[in-house]
């Protein structure tokens, strides 16, 4: 029986019977023969939450590489293992000036994942600069390549994690980067940082060390506290329920989605719902960042499940707005 502690960021103490890495596709499809096309597959373990104490059987994807697939004076395709570490991929592309997911820096996990999640941040989502990924099929033991319309990308969404959910196991990404890249300072944090230190025409190195600089401080490190970053999604709500909620909410941060939606930051949601730095046991919301939920020592996956359902009934009770996770739950 293998304990599970080190391989998910929020620290649950679930355990599992067999724990299997694999290094290429050959090894998974071995390993999918042998045990099923059911099993869970982890990356870095850091956008899950084990409600589930005991596990039958685990897949680790460990699939590494960087390769140039093509390339001319403006833009270089790269296809990555899916395996690789994400914000170690992302540091790859600064060092050799290509652009595109500099603004994503420091997101926890594996570069699988992040097409799955359309990981985003600070003015970007990888879906900008995502162009195919290769996938398993968990049953048919076959390769598909997935192209970026294919995946159905949205905010925190794609295609796997709805209709083709849990049936591929994504090998593969390929990116299209800059060669002359222009650095992306839209966001306000970013913006306001980059102005404290002088620096009017970022590099997008410049913009990778100002976003690392930004998570380090608001987001908790789950080497030192267990928890999966930001738990819950923005909300987007219609322009119509906005202007409702604006009326009472004067001070209502907000971002223009299109002419019809509105999103509204979770964090500052839960903040006015009185929940930032709330704890119960050993699970709350961290001090400095209320998208947070943390694991102060031994909290069980339900422990932390149920305090996501509590902080999302008071922000509904007070707001009428559902926050929705954000986290994968097992």
């Amino acid at each position: 029986m293998k304990n599970l502690l080190a391989y998910n960021t929020f620290k649950i103490n679930s355990t599992c019977d067999n724990l299997f890495e694999f290094y290429d596709i050959a090894g998974l499809k071995l390993l999918l023969t042998s045990y099923g096309s059911g099993v869970k597959v982890l990356g870095g373990g850091s956008n899950v939450l084990m409600m589930t104490s005991h596990f039958d059987t685990i897949f680790i994807n460990r699939i590494k590489g960087i390769q140039i697939l093509d390339e001319n004076e403006d833009y270089c395709l790269v296809e990555v293992g899916a395996g690789e570490n994400w914000h170690q991929f992302v540091m790859w592309a600064v060092y050799h000036n290509l652009g595109g997911l500099e603004n994503l820096a420091l997101i926890p996990g594996t570069v699988g994942a992040a097409p799955i999640q359309n990981i985003g941040a600070y003015g970007t989502e990888q879906q900008s600069s995502f162009v195919s990924l290769k996938a398993l099929n968990r049953k048919g033991l076959f390769t598909t390549v997935f192209e970026n319309a294919v995946c159905e990308f949205g905010y925190r969404d794609s295609v796997f994690k709805n209709e083709l959910k849990d049936q591929f196991i994504i090998t593969h990404v390929t990116y299209r980067f800059d060669k002359k890249p222009i650095a992306n300072n839209s966001y306000k944090d970013v913006k306001e940082k980059l102005q404290s230190k002088n620096i009017t025409h970022p590099s997008i190195k410049d913009i990778a060390e100002t976003v690392i600089e930004i998570r380090s401080a608001k987001l908790p490190d789950p080497k030192v506290i267990g928890n999966a970053g930001s738990f819950f999604k923005n909300p987007v709500i219609s322009k119509s329920a906005f202007e409702n909620l604006v009326v009472n909410f004067p001070d209502m941060p907000h971002y223009l989605v299109d002419e019809s939606f509105i999103k509204i930051p979770a964090a500052w949601l839960i903040d006015q719902s009185g929940l930032k730095g709330y704890r119960k046991g050993d699970t709350g919301t961290h001090i400095n960042q209320a998208l947070v939920i943390v694991n102060h020592g031994s909290a069980t996956g339900e422990e932390i499940f149920d305090m996501a359902m509590h902080i999302q009934k008071v922000v509904f009770e007070k707001f009428k707005v559902t926050i929705e996770p954000e986290v994968n739950i097992w």
